[in-house]
């Protein structure tokens, strides 16, 4: 399966337990679609470079998943969705 850095930003008005269960939730949706997350980095909260949905930071969160590119078409619009995440990009790494 091909490797995907999943880079998003949350809301930074969420509270810890909020954007942990938010996390969760992407977590669970992600093997739900038979990927694999190997690795988790949350970067803090950052100021944007313009606002985006009225929003002036956000929380960075890095997340290294594998899965199919089906799923990830799948991810994306369950992404896309998700009201409390501002903005996300997934990239696929050069193996």
């Amino acid at each position: 399966m091909p490797s995907y850095e999943l880079v998003f930003i949350l809301n930074a008005e969420l509270t810890e337990d909020d954007s942990a269960r938010l996390l969760d939730k992407v977590n669970d949706q992600i093997t739900k679609l038979g990927g694999m997350v190997s690795e988790t980095n949350t970067w803090g909260k950052r100021k944007l470079a313009y606002p985006i949905k009225r929003q002036a930071e956000g929380n960075y969160v890095l997340k290294k998943v594998q899965m199919k590119p089906s799923a990830l078409k799948e991810l994306d619009t369950s992404l896309k969705l998700t009201e409390n995440i501002l903005r996300y990009l997934a990239v696929r790494e050069n193996s």
